[in-house]
């Protein structure tokens, strides 16, 4: 059950638990300050102009380039060749 809950995600898409982990916990917290400058922004459109814009793009390509090497380690995993 631990496996199942804790590690096999992270190691289909060929991380351990402390990369997973710190890959996505380092994207929340990204997006928690994209979020907050675009909510300064509404309040106040001269502060943050192009904060969250940016931010979504560069979280976009981050997720992107990660997309192939992922898709790679989920088949070999399912074929049985990687742990």
């Amino acid at each position: 059950m631990f496996r199942r809950l804790f590690i096999d995600h992270p190691v289909s898409v060929g991380e351990s638990y402390g990369q997973h982990a710190g890959f996505a916990l380092g994207l929340g917290l990204r997006m928690i300050w994209a979020g907050l400058a675009c909510m300064m922004h509404g309040l106040f459109p001269f502060l943050f102009v192009k904060t969250g814009s940016r931010c979504i793009r560069e979280l976009n390509d981050c997720l992107q380039e990660r997309q192939p090497r992922e898709a790679v380690n989920a088949e070999l995993h399912r074929a049985g060749l990687s742990d």
